[in-house]
C-alpha cells in the first residue's frame, strides 16, 4: 500500500493515543467510553507506525507533503 500520512499527522495520532492512554490509566475515562477511545487510540497507534489511513485511501486524501 501507498503511504498517505506525512510526519506531523502521524506525531499527532501518536500524542492522542497516549494522551488517552494516560487518561485511562488515571481513572478519569471509564466504561463505554474507555472502550471506545481506547480502540480509538489503538487504530490511530497501528496508522501511525504503518503509514497508512484506510479512510484517507477511501476519500483521497494524503497528508504527504508534495516534493
Amino acid at each position: 500500500m501507498k503511504k498517505n500520512m506525512g510526519t506531523i499527522d502521524r506525531s499527532i495520532r501518536v500524542v492522542l493515543a497516549v494522551v488517552v492512554g494516560m487518561l485511562y490509566l488515571a481513572g478519569q475515562i471509564t466504561g463505554t467510553a474507555a472502550i471506545i477511545l481506547g480502540v480509538v487510540a489503538v487504530v490511530f497507534l497501528l496508522t501511525s507506525a504503518v503509514g497508512v489511513c484506510p479512510l484517507y485511501m477511501a476519500l483521497g486524501v494524503s497528508t504527504i507533503k508534495k516534493q
